[in-house]
């Protein structure tokens, strides 16, 4: 049986208390409960806690008054598009399977304002609601511990790579100084070779000089190539202690990235439902190599960004024939350059020069290095890939 057109849907204050918490926790973002707190004119809105905006708003939900009003347009204007989904429907059948299509979407926050305020919604279909979304609250947790404890060792990666690029510069300015002092001495000796070959020309002409002066001629002058030899062996030691210093730098700097990156990723778990400019332009990425036990993981990262994600082994079991076709249909292509074969990577590098698309090579097939290319290409686009020429 329908329910009528002019029944309205409920109020958080019509609502049972035990559903507030999860209402306000799970259909509003930190942002908007902050912006919604700040209207009611408390002094410390902007510097609360997260978790004291969340005691408040869940008090106001139960409170028909400016708060509780306040917070209904902010729940109804965030989820208006899923509003009107539901609004067509009108009865608790249909409220289910439309639920059903919406966690399938990933479209969990505005789906759940929508049954939990819906007059069609019964006793039985609120339950199972907030029961699922109460377990999709303990995944979500365990998902993030999983991100802080691998955040954690990547810190500490990242400080024994600070160390060691120390350790390297400071060797670099030792044979710097070292090449300095022998570049000092050359100079010197190469004085005392002129004013030995001046007496020489000297000693030539009958001049009377006698020959232990030329001994010690010789002498400087055998020092002074061997002076010169351990130049050239200096300079050759600090051009490699430059090479190692420079390729540690430019890896620092990728863990940096990788590690805002996972950090990025963990300040928005809990606004994964917040559109991004990536969704909006309909980013498709063809994944090369990598780990086939990380793939959903992969997938569900790029979901959460609004970008659709499509994988191709590399050649250990898919045919590397069918790469051509997948780079036709994806806006950048990815391979990690530990995890993909030399046949896989120069096929993506030739197809996509041949069709004017964008790769990003990534340093390592973890998550860290993937996080780090989402955010690379929500900032700034598929642009961000490198264009072959």
């Amino acid at each position: 049986m329908g329910v009528s057109v002019k029944m309205q849907r409920r109020k958080t204050w019509e609502i049972s208390p035990t559903f507030h918490c999860s209402i306000i926790g799970t259909c509003l973002t930190a942002g908007e409960l902050r912006q919604v707190i700040a209207k009611l004119g408390d002094i410390d809105a902007k510097t609360a806690s997260d978790h004291a905006l969340h005691s408040r708003g869940v008090r106001a939900a139960g409170q028909r008054d400016l708060a509780g009003k306040l917070l209904n347009k902010a729940l109804d204007r965030r989820h208006e598009a899923v509003l009107k989904r539901f609004a067509r429907l009108g009865t608790a059948a249909e409220l289910r399977t439309l639920w059903n299509t919406c966690m399938e979407e990933g479209e969990i926050s505005g789906a759940y304002w929508a049954v939990i305020s819906h007059p069609a919604a019964d006793h039985g279909l609120l339950q199972d609601v907030f029961g699922e979304v109460h377990m999709l609250s303990h995944l979500v947790g365990s998902s993030s511990r999983l991100d802080i404890t691998r955040l954690r060792a990547l810190q500490t990666e990242l400080a024994l790579k600070d160390e060691k690029i120390a350790r390297q510069e400071a060797q670099l300015h030792r044979s710097s100084e070292e090449r300095n002092a022998l570049q000092r001495r050359v100079d010197a000796l190469e004085e005392i070779v002129l004013r030995a070959k001046a007496v020489n020309v000297a000693a030539e002409h009958g001049d009377g000089v006698n020959a232990a002066l030329i001994e010690k001629l010789q002498a400087a002058r055998e020092r002074a190539e061997a002076l010169e030899r351990r130049l050239d062996e200096s300079k050759a030691q600090g051009v490699a202690a430059g090479k190692r210093a420079a390729a540690l730098v430019r890896e620092n700097l990728a863990l940096l990235r990788e590690n805002t990156g996972l950090e990025r990723a963990l300040l928005d778990d809990g606004d994964a439902d917040a559109p991004s400019a990536a969704a909006q332009s309909g980013i498709t990425l063809l994944y090369v190599g990598g780990r086939r036990n990380l793939f959903e993981r992969l997938r569900l990262l790029a979901g959460q960004a609004g970008i659709e994600l499509l994988f191709h082994d590399g050649g250990v079991e898919e045919s590397t024939s069918l790469l051509p076709g997948l780079i036709a249909q994806t806006s950048v292509t990815l391979f990690p350059v530990d995890c993909v074969s030399h046949t896989a990577a120069g096929i993506v590098k030739r197809h996509c020069r041949d069709s004017g698309k964008p790769f990003m090579p990534l340093r390592s097939a973890s998550l860290a290095s993937f996080i780090a290319a989402l955010g690379d290409l929500t900032a700034t686009g598929p642009q961000s890939g490198r264009v072959p020429a």
